[in-house]
């Protein structure tokens, strides 16, 4: 494709109730996006990076400048298609997020023009798939298991409790005690623990979790070995993952038995799914995390989640656990499963009216020289 244009878009969306977890407070979602005009038509990405550098060392303004000064041009001064753009950007290091939103918009540019979807590209075998949800820190306990309630009342296959120091054992207690038998519940601790942690955390065996995502900082693999081998409860590793050649070494360390898999924090949608396939041939379970993604964003996240080797139900929720209105046409909820678009590219209809009302400052164009 030649690339004529590239757009970057910083919109603020509000969210319908604040979402904690142990490194923050969000009340709203200030997101990048961003669009590619080409000679074959219009594709659309969204940067995954949050605001602050909390989450990781890439946040929004960061992502902004490395599209504006290196990747955009980079795209507009070849010829490119989405298979060839991680080579184009290997002179840049790091910053996966931004790559990942540029590589999504030409594959939906790619696959508009070819009238593919997502899932076909991606090797979907499922129409539908399940979905968990991401619960945040609360201000009480009797806050946390209203707001659960209403989830399993909505049909969510899944809970996932975030946890911290302080709010970890109490609040899963009383969840379980909430849940049905069986009901499939795990906890994420995004990176707050340390090793000195483990016999803390051996506690959490008592209320058969599914997994402990992330409980240790990222580059601290030998603390997640040592983890695993302590307590029953599966370990599950997300931060620490930012490729497969990292994911298979984990793998084989035994730091975890689980793979969360975030197309927007390891570099883009076709490193997503070389990994999901190196987790297959390991017979590594995976699941697809979610980072509070817009229609956009979730579009490309339930396509990929359809893949065979995505066997726990993930963090596709539903639009309208985070927005009152979607910058697509809405994700809804159906018998605890989110259709698969299967319309070309990414299958969603951007908004432009919401993409204007929503803009943080004008949109901002790059033109080939």
């Amino acid at each position: 494709m030649r690339v004529e244009a590239v757009e970057l878009h910083r919109l603020a969306i509000p969210l319908v109730r604040p979402f904690e977890t142990s490194f923050g407070r969000q009340t709203g979602r200030v997101v990048l996006l961003l669009r590619v005009r080409t000679d074959v038509g219009d594709g659309w990405g969204e940067c995954v990076a949050m605001v602050d550098p909390f989450y990781s060392s890439e946040f929004v303004s960061g992502c902004e400048d490395v599209i504006r000064h290196y990747l955009g041009p980079a795209i507009l001064a070849a010829d490119v298609t989405a298979e060839s753009a991680a080579g184009l950007f290997s002179f840049v290091v790091g910053h996966r997020m931004a790559k990942a939103a540029v590589e999504t918009a030409l594959l939906d540019a790619q696959l508009r023009a070819a009238g593919r979807s997502f899932g076909s590209y991606f090797g979907a075998v499922r129409d539908s798939v399940e979905c968990g949800v991401s619960v945040g820190i609360s201000p009480s306990i009797p806050q946390l298991l209203d707001e659960v309630s209403g989830y399993v009342d909505q049909g969510y296959r899944r809970i996932k409790l975030k946890i911290k120091p302080g709010w970890d054992l109490e609040p899963v207690a009383a969840v379980r005690e909430l849940l049905q038998p069986g009901a499939l519940l795990q906890v994420d601790a995004n990176t707050a623990y340390t090793l000195d942690d483990v016999e803390h955390l051996r506690e959490l065996d008592a209320f058969d979790l599914l997994l402990i995502e992330q409980p240790f900082v990222e580059e601290d693999i030998r603390a997640h070995v040592a983890l695993a081998a302590a307590i029953s409860t599966p370990v599950c590793l997300d931060e620490s993952i930012v490729n497969t050649e990292v994911a298979i070494d984990a793998i084989e360390r035994r730091a975890t038995s689980i793979v969360n898999i975030k197309a927007g924090r390891i570099g883009g949608y076709l490193e997503a799914v070389r990994l999901h396939d190196a987790c297959l041939e390991r017979n590594v379970p995976v699941w697809c995390g979610g980072m509070l993604e817009t229609g956009i964003g979730r579009a490309a996240n339930v396509a990929l989640a359809a893949l065979p080797g995505f066997t726990l139900p993930g963090d596709t929720s539903a639009s309208d656990r985070y927005f009152a209105e979607d910058l697509t046409e809405p994700f809804v909820l159906r018998d605890g499963t989110l259709d698969v678009p299967t319309g070309a590219g990414s299958g969603v209809t951007v908004r432009d009216e919401l993409v204007a009302a929503w803009a943080e400052r004008p949109v901002e164009v790059l033109l080939r020289g």
